[in-house]
């Protein structure tokens, strides 16, 4: 795949994201909503960097046994149940982010949510990859 990330001076400078991506490539994954649960289905962690660092583990799993990589991921989304405390723990989740993901940031989007599927989860993160 060929990812260009796109970032107009025109827009302020992104943080942790791309504004943009395109992305060239014959097969797309789409993952799944990941939250953090465990291999057992229980979610693991108290605090909100703590289900993060699972969910994103979770997702970069399955985007793994698809074959891709973190640098072939083209859009993630995040739902937060409180953007509040998403973004006061931003840089600690931005250091997970790089971490485990890399600096070749997808375009992203947060968003808050009433709750999630699992009533204990406090973040869900879904996305796409573009392969060759």
């Amino acid at each position: 795949m060929t990812a260009e990330r796109v970032n107009p001076p025109e827009l302020s400078p992104p943080t942790g994201f791309s504004h943009a991506v395109v992305a060239t490539g014959t097969r797309l994954v789409f993952l799944a909503g990941q939250t953090a649960l465990d291999a057992d289905g229980k979610v693991v962690g108290d605090t909100l960097p703590e289900q993060f660092e699972q969910a994103l583990t979770n997702l970069l799993t399955a985007l793994r046994a698809a074959g891709a990589t973190p640098a072939e991921l083209a859009r993630v989304t995040v739902y937060a149940t409180d953007v509040a405390a998403y973004r006061a723990h931003a840089p600690e989740l931005g250091g997970i982010w790089r971490r485990l993901a890399g600096r070749d940031y997808p375009a992203m989007a947060v968003v808050e949510v009433v709750r999630l599927w699992d009533h204990q989860a406090l973040v869900e993160l879904d996305g796409f990859a573009v392969l060759p």
